[in-house]
């Protein structure tokens, strides 16, 4: 801060007689306009500087900065003892709890860098540089002073222990806060204890919540006793009651009920059921065990998986799984525990209301005001619409190997005849779909090239050309920070409609034997539209479905008819 000044005799005077003291009146400093009614009964320690309209009051303040309208009262201490970098550079051991993914997480890390991080380990030259943009980080930040920013209120806490804190912060009976920093307009407050921690901007903090060693990402809520140690949580993710134990939580990563363990994996869009339960514990060669659940995979009550294991994109899983099962080029599927066997259904998500409800309320529930995580929402994407062909052609190739087989086996699942069919004609409907739907939304151009593999990089679809040359200039040096690694990442967002577009005629040339032609595109375009119709169909009777009278079952308790029942139900569920 600008324009601080050292008290005056008369103003340590009046201080004094306040009941506050100093331990040396010399070095504190306040802002021109300090009124002593600003600080009443406090303890002042080290270097404290004091900004314009900042208040004291019952607390112990030592070697921090507060900057305009700042207020700490009833605080056991608010102190920063020794030099700190605030959490930068703090080493989270996520996804494997032994540390062969360590994240060095700091203040700015956006949810792509953290997935550089922890994926691509078999890189040292790039794992190297991302390290150092982490320590650069940590270095910059380091301080004996603490910070508190404009705006900012901490009431009622007990210890807040080398804290930099954004502003607009409100900190409110918090037990314990160590080694961290928080970004503008957070909320933490009863009984949270939180150790060597990042917390973005716009997050939620609440109700005796314990942090070791995380990063909790933008817009992010935890509350009700939720636990975590050594865990990355990213973009809107909501987590409570729970326990979280080295993970890697991309966007949206839903978690409520008491009884829910997740443990040394990586989720994303993820919603775990009452009782679900990850375990790595096989323990042979120790906890090196991890699993990942792709985008959009749901967890049903009581569901249980052994690591190591994979699913697709959007799969639903039910039972317990403990066969190590690989399912990853079949999106949309339903896993299924049936006589101690995992039974795949490929492509059942389809056709449930479930699916769209929820591709739809992420982009409505975003939070965030600064959006530094790249998050895609779109529901037809190159990534996706590549599983679905590798899967027609994995069950397509099953299927004539054996036409007579009474089931099917998978990487450690069982596929039954009837699924296996439907699958396919399911996957061909929604490739369809998808391809003329991209081709529909973006535009040609060379500028723009999609063609070849796409990934999705911790929460965005993505070129896998485009993310490896990125990679390439971050390990010669030529990308050096994370802004620029952000920036890169944001402009293919910014173009991403055009990449799709690219990826898609390409990929309809493929289909077709021969460039598409105009007519061709208009064609796919076409088809896509007509079988969207048919799935939006679909989709509606599976919500029809959950929605008749059928489903009325305990309703119209108060009344003795058919037809009370039916108003209680329609009343309750908002249906007309």
């Amino acid at each position: 801060m600008k324009n601080l000044r050292n008290l005056t005799q008369s103003e340590i005077a009046s201080l004094t007689a306040m009941g506050t003291t100093a331990e040396d009146w010399n070095t504190i400093y306040v802002s021109n306009d300090f009124s002593t009614t600003q600080i009443i009964a406090s303890r002042l320690c080290g270097e404290v500087h004091i900004g314009s309209h900042s208040r004291i009051i019952h607390s112990l303040v030592r070697n921090y900065s507060l900057e305009e309208d700042v207020l700490v009262e009833s605080v056991a201490a608010l102190e920063c003892r020794h030099q700190s970098s605030f959490g930068n550079g703090t080493g989270v051991s996520t996804m494997n709890e032994c540390g062969g993914r360590t994240v060095k997480i700091f203040y700015g890390m956006s949810l792509q860098i953290a997935y550089l991080s922890a994926i691509y380990r078999h890189r040292p030259q790039l794992m190297a540089a991302i390290d150092k943009i982490s320590d650069d980080v940590a270095l910059r930040n380091q301080s004996h002073i603490g910070r508190v920013g404009r705006g900012s209120h901490i009431t009622g806490a007990r210890f807040v222990r080398e804290v930099n804190i954004g502003e607009r912060a409100t900190i409110d009976g918090t037990s314990v806060l160590q080694n961290g920093t928080i970004g503008d307009d957070v909320f933490i407050g009863v009984d949270v204890k939180a150790y060597d921690f990042i917390i973005d901007c716009g997050s939620r903090i609440d109700n005796g919540v314990i942090l070791e060693r995380c990063f909790v990402g933008e817009s992010c809520v935890m509350d009700k006793g939720f636990t975590s140690a050594d865990s990355l949580f990213f973009a809107n993710s909501h987590c409570e009651n729970g326990e979280a134990a080295a993970i890697f939580a991309g966007p949206y990563t839903v978690s409520h009920h008491k009884s829910s363990l997740l443990i040394a994996g990586m989720f994303s869009f993820f919603n775990a059921g009452s009782g679900s339960n990850q375990s790595n514990h096989l323990f042979k060669s120790g906890a090196v065990h991890q699993s990942v659940h792709l985008r959009g995979c749901k967890f049903s009550s009581g569901a249980y998986i052994m690591s190591p294991a994979i699913e697709a994109p959007f799969t639903m899983v039910m039972g317990h799984h403990t066969h190590h099962h690989d399912t990853r080029i079949f999106p949309y599927s339903y896993l299924i525990e049936s006589d101690s066997k995992s039974v795949l259904m490929p492509a059942a998500n389809l056709t449930s209301y479930g699916t769209v409800r929820d591709i739809d309320k992420w982009r409505k529930r975003d939070r965030r005001k600064v959006c530094r995580d790249v998050v895609s929402f779109d529901e037809f994407n190159p990534y996706i619409t590549e599983l679905m062909l590798r899967g027609v052609d994995t069950l397509t190739r099953i299927m004539n190997d054996a036409p007579n087989e009474e089931f099917y086996t998978y990487n450690k699942t069982v596929i039954k005849p009837a699924h296996l069919r439907r699958g396919i004609l399911l996957y061909n409907k929604a490739i369809v779909a998808a391809i003329g739907e991209m081709l529909r939304c973006g535009e040609s151009s060379e500028q723009y090239d999609g063609r070849g593999t796409w990934i999705d990089l911790g929460g965005q679809y993505i070129n896998k050309s485009y993310v490896d040359t990125l990679l390439c200039e971050i390990e010669q040096q030529q990308i050096t920070t994370a802004e620029e690694i952000d920036s890169r990442l944001h402009s293919f967002a910014a173009h991403y409609d055009d990449y799709a577009h690219s990826w898609a005629l390409d990929t309809l040339a493929g289909i077709l034997g021969h460039h598409p032609e105009e007519q061709d595109i208009r064609d796919a375009i076409s088809a896509s539209e007509s079988v969207q119709r048919s799935f939006k169909e679909m989709t509606e009777s599976d919500r029809l479905r959950d929605c008749s009278l059928d489903m009325a079952v305990s309703y119209g308790l108060g009344g003795d008819s058919d037809e009370e029942t039916r108003d209680d139900y329609f009343a309750v569920r908002g249906l007309n």
